[in-house]
C-alpha cells in the first residue's frame, strides 16, 4: 500500500510539473494560434492527438467536420442531447463538469481543495459594488464545476435573470486540475477570470465565475460581445443589463477550464450532487430551500 502511494504521489508530482512549471501564458499564446490554423493536416493531427489523451467523444456535435481544432473546442451541440431543468425553484448546471469542492459559504470563505481556502473577496475583487455582494453572498452556497479539455466547453444561463455587470480580472494561467488544487494556495484568485453578476427575476444575486487555465485563457461572452484572452487590455469594468433566459446559451471556453457558483442564503445543493461527481449542462444544481 505505500508502494502504491508513494507511486501516485510521484505521478503527481510529475504532472505538477509538467503541466505549471512552463512558461505558462507563453504556451497558452501559442496554443490559442495553433488551434485555429484551418490546415487539414494540422486539424486532424491536433484532434487525433487530442483524443489519444482524453475521452473525447464527438459524437453529440451538431458538426461532423471541423475547420480547426479550435472549431471543434467550440463546438455546438445536436439539438435536443441536453435537457432545461425548467422546474421554478431550480438552478441548473451552467455546463458539462466534474463537480469539485462545493456546500456552505462559511462566511465568506470556500475551499477549491481540502485544506485549501480562499475568500470570496480575493476571488472577486475588493470594491464597494463586489462589497455589497460579497455581503449578500455570506453564508450562502457555492459549486466548483470544472470542465476538462474533452467535454462540451460552452456554458448557458442557470436561471432566468439579468446579467447585470460583468468584471474582468486579469492573471496568470496555472492549471486548475485536483493535482494543482492541492498545491497551489488560492489558484483561482491568481488566475485570469471573469465575475458575471446575475439577478435573478426575484432579484436574488447570483454569481458565476468563469476562471482560465492553461491553453485555455480565453473566454467569449455574447452578451457584451468581447473575447476576454490573456492580452486584453480593457475595459474591466462592464456594466449591462441582458436579459438571459434559463439554458440560453452565454458563451464559451477555448478549451475547458472552470466555473464557480455561488448564491445567497435560501439555496442548498440538488440531490446528487457531491464532489466528484459528473453533471450536464441543465442538470439541478441547486435548489431553493422552503
Amino acid at each position: 500500500m505505500k508502494k502504491i502511494i508513494k507511486q501516485l504521489t510521484s505521478q503527481e508530482d510529475l504532472n505538477f510539473l509538467l503541466t505549471n512549471r512552463i512558461p505558462r501564458i507563453t504556451l497558452t499564446r501559442f496554443m490559442g494560434w495553433w488551434s485555429q490554423i484551418k490546415n487539414p493536416w494540422i486539424r486532424d493531427a491536433s484532434i487525433g492527438i487530442w483524443k489519444l489523451f482524453s475521452d473525447l467523444d464527438l459524437s453529440e456535435a451538431k458538426k461532423t467536420q471541423f475547420e480547426s481544432m479550435h472549431d471543434c473546442f467550440i463546438r455546438e451541440l445536436k439539438p435536443g442531447v441536453r435537457t432545461i431543468d425548467q422546474r421554478d425553484h431550480i438552478v441548473s448546471s451552467p455546463c458539462d463538469a466534474i463537480v469539485g469542492a462545493c456546500g456552505d459559504i462559511e462566511g465568506t470563505q470556500v475551499f477549491q481543495a481540502k485544506g485549501f481556502p480562499y475568500s470570496l473577496g480575493s476571488l472577486m475583487g475588493f470594491t464597494p459594488r463586489t462589497g455589497e455582494l460579497i455581503h449578500a453572498l455570506k453564508n450562502g452556497t457555492y459549486v466548483t464545476l470544472r470542465l476538462t479539455s474533452s467535454m462540451y466547453h460552452r456554458f448557458h444561463a442557470p436561471a432566468d435573470a439579468i446579467l447585470e455587470h460583468v468584471t474582468h480580472i486579469a492573471g496568470d494561467t496555472w492549471n486548475v486540475n485536483p493535482i494543482a488544487l492541492k498545491r497551489v494556495e488560492q489558484l483561482f484568485c491568481k488566475n485570469e477570470r471573469a465575475v458575471l453578476n446575475l439577478r435573478l427575476t426575484d432579484g436574488t444575486p447570483m454569481v458565476i465565475v468563469p476562471v482560465a487555465a492553461i491553453l485555455v485563457a480565453s473566454l467569449r461572452l455574447h452578451a457584451i460581445n468581447l473575447l476576454f484572452h490573456v492580452d486584453y487590455k480593457g475595459p474591466h469594468e462592464i456594466p449591462c443589463a441582458f436579459p438571459v433566459s434559463k439554458g440560453a446559451e452565454m458563451g464559451w471556453f477555448q478549451h475547458g477550464s472552470t466555473i464557480l457558483v455561488f448564491v445567497p442564503p435560501g439555496f442548498q445543493l440538488a440531490h446528487g450532487i457531491e464532489t466528484g461527481e459528473r453533471i450536464q449542462m441543465g442538470q439541478a444544481l441547486l435548489e431553493r430551500t422552503a
